[in-house]
């Protein structure tokens, strides 16, 4: 009993000792339980293997000993090391059969299981969803059941249907690509500008929760009073008004409880679709779905903390003050409501109780408004629109009817900053020169100008582009009265070319298109192209202004100076080497350490693949050849150290390639 207990500790100590071992000869991280099978594997096979070798060499002829105690003692030794050796090989199979991936926490396995089991649930509700309504073409191709869908108009009123039932992300996605008329065509972007954002209201004992929970303490010490009943319900939030402790009527807006837990479900499930959406449809692949979908998530998710709101809302507010300092007296009045930072966290955000109605529902009060003052509204707006986009650079990315308020006293307010653009000033340059070259119908010119904005792929008929281009710019100049946008016609050529239009200035387009809608309400016959057009001179001479000038330059001579002081020293340099016979030339691609350390590495590997291959080569001509001086009755020296060597050579050629495997696909975990 205690001899087999003494066998079984040896085993596992052998096991573990071997499993080290063949981790650190590999020199790549194996398995720990295919590595210790194996240890167990040459703790079972060594010594029978090594009793074989020495029979067979004549060493040992039953329990007499025919060859010296040394020679015995190498032959156990090396016949061990053999059975290892072949161990490391089994091991570099099954890592190149079975690769070992990382052992993976319990916990998070079931986790991801239960994550996993959701999923797959909420994704076949999706598509039961989509083919029920006869959108299942867009995941699976065209079926039977989508066979009477033969216009496009059908089709967008199936895809509606779907997304109108699939819940708050899905809307809040149809609702963006709604404004993608650079990737959307008619008529599914007509189709998706009917989609509601409708909601059930939250009972306010679940709205109490969330604001106390938020502020850390009860609402009394922040609020004198909140209404119980809200102000309005959209899918991601509700809306109730309030009074701060210091009087102030404010609007708080409350994140649902469950909107982000909802949000973060579908995220993965419309990246999953919008992927076999692009690979299986020419209209993925028309709306370049995968790309436009990790916008539109990354954007939600942003939507989702109403910090970023906040920071938004002041941006603005900023590019208001700056637009102030050169409006006339004539201007009408623009602003933003206050936040109040210690009433705003991630999931609630506080802000001023703007007095008046959306455009969208202000129709009444406008028609009491003169003529003269409509227009003047409507320009006041259309001026600040402007300057922020091409002087300020940051703007309201969201500016429908419903987002610009008429107050009482015949002023506008601008609400709801969850998105905002922001562009840089090169961009806004180019911007500017297009809106000059759109105002002399110059289509050469605005093609050039839009080629500096756009990403224009290799295949594009540029000639067929400005062809286009200038169509546009002729028929809105000679038509009145309706036939869209020319920013929106220009989006549609820009799709129609399919040419990638950057998010920051796909967003300033639809800006521009969203305002004249606006504009529209205010003064039903507004044009925009004679009304904005001759603005743009004087705003690219504000953009340069000629202080700001005055900085860039000195700005660029001091860059200057600093670079011309160098040179000088520079050129000494150079000539004192090609004098002395020192100049030389350093490859930039192995100037830096780390690109010294790969060239090194990759040096070493080929030495060292060069080396072992050439050890197994002279082990087996040593072995075949059987000369040398007999050590045992059937063994010569040059069949031992052939042995030796090879041991080596195939430790080093596994090891080789097993690192190969490794190099191929990336590092594994253990």
């Amino acid at each position: 009993m205690f001899e087999i207990v003494i066998l079984i500790i040896l085993g596992i100590l052998s096991a573990l000792f071997v499993g080290f071992a063949s981790r650190r000869v590999l020199g790549v991280p194996i398995g720990w339980p295919r590595s210790i099978v194996v240890g167990i594997l040459v703790f079972i096979c060594g010594l029978p293997f090594a009793t074989w070798v020495l029979r067979e060499t004549g060493a040992m002829s039953g329990t007499q000993a025919e060859a010296s105690d040394a020679v015995i003692l190498t032959l156990i030794v090396l016949s061990i090391a053999w059975v290892f050796a072949l161990g490391i090989g089994l091991l570099v199979i099954l890592e190149a059969v079975f690769p070992t991936t990382s052992l993976r926490n319990p916990i998070d396995v079931v986790r991801a299981g239960l994550q996993r089991q959701k999923r797959t649930r909420r994704y076949l509700q999706i598509l039961e969803i989509a083919s029920r309504n006869g959108a299942g073409w867009l995941f699976r191709g065209r079926n039977r059941t989508d066979a009477e869908l033969n216009t496009s108009e059908q089709r967008a009123a199936a895809i509606v249907r779907t997304i109108n039932q699939s819940g708050v992300t899905f809307v809040k996605l149809g609702q963006v690509l709604s404004t993608r008329r650079d990737i959307v065509p008619e008529p599914y972007l007509s189709a998706l500008a009917s989609l509601q954002s409708s909601a059930t209201t939250i009972p306010w004992p679940a709205v109490r929760a969330v604001i106390e929970e938020e502020l850390g303490r009860p609402i009394a010490d922040v609020f004198q009073a909140i209404d119980e009943s809200p102000l309005a319900a959209a899918s991601v939030a509700q809306v109730h008004t309030g009074i701060l402790l210091d009087g102030t009527q404010v609007v708080v807006k409350v994140q649902r409880p469950e909107a982000r837990a909802q949000v973060a479900a579908d995220v993965d499930i419309i990246l999953r679709l919008a992927k076999t959406a692009e690979v299986h449809t020419q209209q993925g692949r028309d709306l370049r779905a995968e790309s436009v979908a990790r916008g539109f998530t990354q954007t939600l998710l942003d939507e989702l903390d109403y910090r970023i709101e906040y920071s938004n809302t002041e941006m603005i507010r900023q590019t208001l003050v700056e637009i102030a300092k050169h409006a006339d007296e004539k201007d009408i009045t623009i602003d933003v409501p206050t936040v109040y930072a210690q009433a705003s966290t991630r999931r609630m955000i506080t802000m001023d109780l703007v007095d008046g109605q959306p455009l969208s529902r202000a129709s009444a009060a406008l028609a009491e408004m003169t003529t003269e003052a409509r227009h003047t509204l409507a320009v006041g707006l259309m001026n600040a629109v402007l300057e922020q986009i091409i002087v300020c650079g940051v703007f309201h990315a969201d500016l429908h009817p419903g987002n610009v308020i008429l107050r009482e006293d015949q002023s506008l307010g601008l609400i709801d900053f969850g998105a905002i653009g922001i562009i840089e000033k090169s961009a806004r340059e180019n911007l500017a020169a297009l809106l000059l070259a759109a105002s002399s119908e110059d289509d050469i010119a605005a093609t050039d100008a839009l080629m500096l904005i756009v990403d224009v792929p290799e295949s594009a008929d540029i000639e067929s582009f400005r062809h286009d281009i200038g169509l546009v710019l002729t028929t809105v100049r000679f038509r009145r009265g309706g036939g869209g946008s020319i920013f929106s016609l220009m989006l549609d050529v820009i799709r129609q070319h399919h040419i990638a239009l950057p998010a920051t200035l796909s967003s300033a387009f639809r800006s521009f298109a969203t305002l004249e809608g606006c504009l529209k309400v205010i003064v039903p016959d507004f044009d925009l192209v004679t009304e904005a057009f001759p603005r743009v001179p004087t705003l690219m001479r504000r953009m340069l202004d000629p202080k700001r000038l005055a900085i860039g330059v000195q700005a660029q001579l001091a860059v200057g100076r600093a670079l011309l002081r160098k040179f000088p020293r520079r050129i000494d340099s150079i000539m004192a080497k090609l004098d002395s016979g020192d100049f030389g030339i350093r490859i930039r691609s192995f100037s830096e350490g780390d690109d010294r350390q790969w060239l090194n590495g990759v040096v070493s590997e080929f030495v060292g693949v060069f080396v072992s291959v050439a050890a197994v080569v002279i082990s087996i001509v040593l072995v075949i050849n059987g000369v040398g001086p007999l050590i045992a009755p059937n063994l010569h020296l040059f069949d031992l150290l052939g042995a030796v060597v090879g041991f080596f050579g195939f430790l080093g050629v596994m090891r080789s390639v097993l690192r190969a495997f490794f190099a191929n696909r990336g590092k594994v975990g253990r």
